[in-house]
């Protein structure tokens, strides 16, 4: 196994040997440094000294969050849209506990972020001695949901650690990294330094002597394919030419665009459908590329696949959830990149077999707009938008998304498409600030459900204080509607605890100055979602499910042992 060179990032001397400032003011100089050109936060007594650093320095847009969920939420996004380190700074105690469940999705996503936040005083921390904030098991917490933590305890390490934490949050397998800068080390003095940029990203070359084997394989292979997940967002440019030179192609819900959504020999995200089985029955080699194979994907690990190379940066994963015939721990870029040059120009694949592929999709396409009812124009509009403008497209785990969000809808790119991987639901108004504020190529989108809307309702303050280009898109079905169509499913239509008081959307727009528009004809949908992706700043569009009505095929749930939505 070969390792690419990395060499420390090395600090430029100081200027003079008597300049120095306090770390607060070296960790917003050193982000800025770094290229950081925007954070997300809740300021409190003990990440001050950082927070006010960064607004006399000026170099850096802090965006002021209304909670820590909130704010790694928008981290999470903005990293995954900008294709650059999301940054996320909270307190200790009770703020970072905040931030825990949002830093759960990042985890699951692979997220490229760093959460920095902050200790009571070295001299307290792990003491248990009631300090302010205090939790004395606080290191446990933030292991468990982090890539790596790290801490400082020497003012002379903190930018070498900060670097370190960057570093890490970008090397592949990415995600979000925790550094811990306890506040009496934020207000020591220390030599003043600059950084000449991000760091390097550490990258896994693929072994020469597996590629040469899994080139013989592919080139004796008939009908191939790949599986693309989120690992594999960074090798858009090989798996596009391995799809042109005769590689069937299929994707995880987050590996969506890594192969052009509309190229004729793919699959897209259809991976669980009766369509795709057929294929999967046909194919004799898979060739599954950062992906997991998640059991909403795969029916628990229950559908079967033809046989499996794995290529993953993450060795842990080898073989998790499939037996696999090889593993390759590499990038997956530099993988696919070795593979592709050690093939033709054209593989000997069965036209017929790739043709069938691209039938394949159009048939589940066309099942799955079948079960929307109404709701078929309002996906039809928004997947028209979306794909040829490049609007990033966010979504919340809702009915809207689980049906039509995560499959039909297609995305220009795969930075642009965002969804909140680990299930959680509420994150989506969070993460479409995020995206908004990553400055994609056109307003961003985000699909709501009334429900989760309410875990962060007050994050609509923060759209319209900042004034994120996006456009909200609420369902609103007064309740958790997925959890009544499984109470229909599972206890002949027993709904406990699934209707919930839901809130005058109007009124509270209107509170925080959020332009709304309530829809209650499905054929008003068009017009005013082009009015709202026309204008600047956030809007809301709400969609009155109840006077529209139901889908015509009820979603329950994604299914564990049968073939359909997920």
């Amino acid at each position: 196994m070969k390792f690419s060179v990395i060499t420390a990032e090395r600090a430029s001397p100081p200027t003079h040997a008597l300049q120095s400032e306090p770390v607060g003011d070296a960790i917003a100089r050193a982000l800025a440094d770094m290229g950081v050109t925007t954070v997300f936060g809740v300021i409190s007594i003990h990440n001050m000294p950082i927070l006010d650093a960064i607004a006399r320095h000026g170099r850096i847009r802090f965006v002021p969050a209304r909670g820590e969920a909130g704010a790694m939420n928008m981290a999470d996004a903005y990293a995954r849209v900008s294709r650059s380190l999301g940054v996320a700074i909270t307190s200790t105690g009770t703020a970072a506990g905040n931030a825990a469940g949002s830093q759960v999705e990042a985890l699951t996503a692979g997220s490229p972020v760093l959460h920095i936040t902050t200790q009571v005083d070295r001299e307290f921390a792990d003491r248990d001695r009631a300090a302010i904030h205090d939790v004395p098991r606080q290191p446990d917490m933030l292991k468990a949901i982090s890539k790596c933590y790290l801490r400082v305890w020497e003012p002379a390490a903190a930018i070498d650690t900060l670097v370190a934490a960057a570093r890490e949050a970008i090397s592949a397998p990415s995600g979000p990294v925790t550094l811990e800068i306890p506040v009496d080390v934020q207000r020591s003095m220390v030599p003043l330094r600059t950084l000449n940029g991000m760091p390097p990203a550490v990258r896994r070359d693929a072994d020469s002597a597996q590629l040469d084997v899994l080139a013989e394989r592919v080139r004796k292979a008939k009908r191939p394919m790949l599986w693309l997940g989120g690992g594999a967002r960074g090798a858009a440019e090989a798996a596009t030419a391995l799809a042109d030179r005769g590689f069937g192609i299929v994707t995880s819900t987050n590996g969506r665009a890594v192969v052009p959504e509309d190229h004729p020999h793919s699959l897209g995200a259809f991976n669980m459908t009766r369509e795709a089985m057929e294929i999967y029955a046909r194919t004799d080699l898979l060739i599954v590329v950062g992906s997991r194979l998640r059991g909403n994907e795969t029916q628990n690990n229950r559908m079967p696949l033809p046989p499996i190379v794995q290529i993953d940066a993450d060795p842990t994963q080898a073989a998790r959830n499939y037996p696999v015939d090889m593993f390759i721990d590499a990038d997956a870029e530099l993988a696919l990149e070795g593979l592709l040059a050690r093939l033709p120009a054209k593989l000997d694949a069965d036209a017929t077999f790739l043709a069938d592929i691209g039938a394949a999709r159009a048939r589940a396409e066309a099942t799955l707009r079948n079960g929307l009812g109404p709701y078929s124009a309002l996906a039809d509009t928004i997947r028209d938008r979306v794909f040829k403008n490049g609007h990033p497209w966010v979504r919340d785990v809702t009915i809207s998304n689980s049906t039509f969000g995560n499959r039909y809808v297609r995305i220009a790119a795969p930075h642009l498409g965002v969804h909140a991987l680990g299930g959680g639901i509420g994150q989506g108004i969070a993460m479409g600030i995020g995206a908004a504020l990553a400055g994609g190529p056109a307003k961003t989108v985000t699909l709501l459900g009334d429900g989760g809307a309410q875990l962060m309702i007050g994050e609509f303050a923060t759209a319209v204080e900042m004034q994120a280009d996006m456009v909200f898109v609420l369902m609103n079905d007064k309740g958790y509607g997925v959890i009544r169509n499984i109470q229909d499913a599972q206890y002949g239509s027993r709904h406990v605890y699934s209707n919930i008081l839901t809130p005058d959307f109007a009124l509270i727009a209107q509170a925080v100055g959020l332009p709304h528009e309530r829809i209650a004809d499905i054929a008003q949908f068009e017009a005013a979602f082009d009015r709202a992706l026309a204008t600047k700043g956030p809007r809301l569009i709400e969609i009155d499910m109840v006077a529209i009505g139901p889908f015509s095929q009820s979603f329950a749930g994604p299914p564990a042992g049968a073939a359909g939505n997920s």
